[in-house]
């Protein structure tokens, strides 16, 4: 029961951001690649929650954004300048899986693609995250064998 719940809130910690989940689930005694993985796999499924209602989240950005405010944003030029790819694979890292799935919609990035980009992004960060912590434990000679 004690790993269950380990393992429900390193989820719900990367339904919202990778670079809380996979060190809290390490200070929760969780190893580094399950930790990557189950925080992977939340923010997959928050990429999927956004996603679902997709143009209403969509209308709604686009009615409440301050005049042209999107446009100097970080993730609006790494858009404008790579596409879908580009917002997919750095904005998980930048500023979480939410808030780049949002952006993404809101710039009218059809579903299939984001979803694909996000979660190809998602899984990289979360290995290369989840490898440096194994790096970094291994080198203090706290992962045992």
């Amino acid at each position: 029961m004690e790993l269950i719940i380990k393992l429900l809130t390193v989820f719900c910690l990367g339904a919202l951001e990778l670079w809380v989940a996979i060190p809290a689930g390490i200070a929760l005694n969780l190893h580094p690649l399950l930790a990557g993985i189950t925080a992977g796999a939340g923010a997959i499924v928050s990429v999927i929650i956004i996603l679902m209602p997709g143009k209403r989240i969509r209308t709604w950005l686009m009615r409440n954004r301050k005049n042209g405010g999107m446009k100097h944003s970080r993730l609006y030029i790494i858009w404008a300048r790579y596409g879908a790819a580009g917002l997919g694979l750095l904005s998980p890292i930048l500023t979480g899986a939410p808030l780049g799935t949002a952006l993404g919609v809101a710039l009218g990035v059809p579903a299939g693609r984001l979803l694909l980009w996000m979660s190809l992004g998602i899984v990289v960060w979360s290995l290369l995250l989840s490898f440096a912590a194994i790096l970094g434990l291994a080198g203090m000679g706290a992962l045992g064998n």
